[in-house]
């Protein structure tokens, strides 16, 4: 998944959960967050982010020109766009990622699936079974632990109710946590923010959902899932 025009600044504030003010070239601007999670341990004054330029923004009728999509935690480059995930993860689907993993090659892959009432954000058959997949964006990193989610997440609790509803109908069922960074050695849900998104995955496991949990190779113009992680929970 790349970027095709990005830009570095340095963060100032976020006044809410859409828009932030920056630094560019030595001007402020307003751009808009492409992440409405919290993010407080990432967007901190004078953190260097990066920015997608969107050169047809007035032509398009936007509000900004700039979108913030990634942020340096210290030398640590993560990746904070939440639309991001998807991109990759179908990316990772259809060159092989899934198959090296599964031994299954997925076919007739395509986004945003309804089942129950729920919309899934992939589908695709594999070994002639019909496969549902979830994705989620992991930014949060403590020590060496990736942890999702940052803020309580009734939608993700839904969306792994219907997994595991799946899973029990005789349909393959994932959840797929895409780390937007690299540097972590382990995935965890985060029961102490959200206990009830914690019980509900365990639930899933054990209803057969599959759950996989990746770091991603980052660079500042896109990145590529890469890596397995250990999910313990």
């Amino acid at each position: 998944m790349k970027y095709a025009h990005i830009e570095k600044g340095i963060f100032k504030a976020r006044p809410n959960r859409f828009i932030a003010r920056v630094e560019i070239n030595g001007k402020e601007h307003t751009v808009h967050v492409k992440n409405t999670g919290r993010c407080r341990e990432l967007l901190v004054p004078e953190a260097v982010v990066l920015l997608e330029y969107h050169p047809e923004a007035k032509d398009q009728g936007r509000k900004t020109e700039y979108s913030l999509v990634g942020v340096y935690k210290g030398e640590l480059l993560i990746n904070m766009d939440s639309q991001a995930p998807n991109t990759a993860a179908r990316e990772w689907l259809e060159k092989g990622g899934f198959e090296k993993a599964s031994g299954m090659r997925p076919e007739a892959v395509r986004r945003e699936v309804t089942y129950g009432q729920s919309r899934f954000d992939l589908a695709f058959t594999a070994d002639g079974r019909q496969a549902f997949m979830e994705v989620k964006g992991v930014t949060l990193e403590k020590d060496g632990v990736a942890l999702f989610p940052d803020a309580p997440t009734e939608r993700g609790v839904k969306h792994l109710e219907e997994l595991a509803k799946a899973a029990g109908e005789g349909f393959l069922a994932y959840v797929l946590f895409v780390i937007q960074m690299k540097g972590v050695h382990e995935f965890r849900p985060n029961t102490e923010m959200h206990r009830a998104f914690g019980d509900a995955l365990v639930r899933a496991r054990k209803a057969g959902v599959k759950v996989l949990a990746y770091d991603c190779d980052v660079r500042e113009d896109g990145f590529v899932i890469d890596q397995a992680v250990k999910a313990c929970f």
